[in-house]
């Protein structure tokens, strides 16, 4: 292929299972960026829990937030945004609300959750960048959701959830785990298909010149579009046989491995 572009999945691909970015995952990166190939993030996270990773790495393209249903400017400028229907968001919050589930809203540029608890919460406020809001009633945020999300240390459930939601609600909205534990509800393109389709588009890059890179279910509507795409070692077996090419896991930096051994060499063919 032609590489023109290359865009990376952040959590459970570029950083490491504790959050941070690995020194090799860095440099790859910016040996790859040297080489002439632009590189970008594309992820479930809101913009506050990129903008660092963005500046971490050296990035000067636009990134993709909210699985890029917002794309922003590394500065944080938001250059288009895609909300859910009020309808639908109201819908998908009476629909989660259940025992076994923390409900958390993404709206207005603010983490709003109906409780906090001891495990979720602390990893959200590292991923995020930012504190939650606890907030019992949705109602005034429902004109301006990037974001839903039913929290649950219960896998098998959140599965189950996943399948009962995304038929409930159709063509109404986008509904996949971006972790066993976190199930996304955003709206109809704000899926990483049409993310990263957008990200190619802010440079006059074709699709079929783009690399990108994940390891969950979320991950997979880029996977169908991109021209070359790549499975983080520990992702679930559908996951790996859905991309490419499968490179190392996240705990042992898989995305450094990938530059290194699939895109590098095919700007020397």
């Amino acid at each position: 292929m032609n590489l023109r572009l290359f865009l990376s999945d952040v959590d459970g691909t570029l950083v490491r299972p504790d959050k941070t970015l690995g020194a090799p995952v860095v440099a790859a990166v910016q040996h790859l960026v040297a080489a002439g190939v632009p590189v970008s993030i594309i992820s479930a996270r809101p913009p506050s829990g990129l903008l660092w990773i963005a500046e971490r790495l050296g990035l000067t393209t636009p990134i993709g937030a909210f699985n890029g249903g917002t794309i922003v400017q590394r500065d944080g400028t938001v250059l288009s945004a895609t909300h859910l229907d009020a309808p639908v968001a109201a819908r998908t919050l009476d629909m989660i609300a259940r025992p076994d589930v923390i409900r958390w809203v993404f709206a207005k540029g603010q983490w709003y959750a109906d409780r906090l608890d001891d495990h979720y919460t602390p990893r959200e406020c590292v991923t995020s960048a930012q504190d939650p809001v606890v907030c019992t009633d949705f109602t005034p945020l429902l004109d301006a959701v990037d974001k839903i999300v039913a929290v649950s240390s219960h896998h098998d459930m959140l599965a189950a959830l996943e399948a009962e939601v995304a038929s409930a609600l159709g063509d109404g909205a986008e509904v996949a785990r971006s972790q066993p534990y976190y199930l996304d509800v955003t709206a109809p393109t704000a899926n990483k298909g049409d993310g990263i389709a957008a990200l190619a588009a802010t440079l006059g890059i074709a699709l079929e010149d783009v690399a990108v890179i994940g390891d969950q279910y979320n991950d997979l509507p880029m996977f169908r579009r991109a021209g070359l795409s790549i499975a983080m070692g520990q992702a679930p077996d559908d996951v790996r046989r859905a991309a490419m090419h499968v490179t190392g896991a996240s705990d042992a930096d898989g995305v450094a491995q990938a530059i290194d051994t699939i895109l590098l060499p095919l700007l020397d063919a």
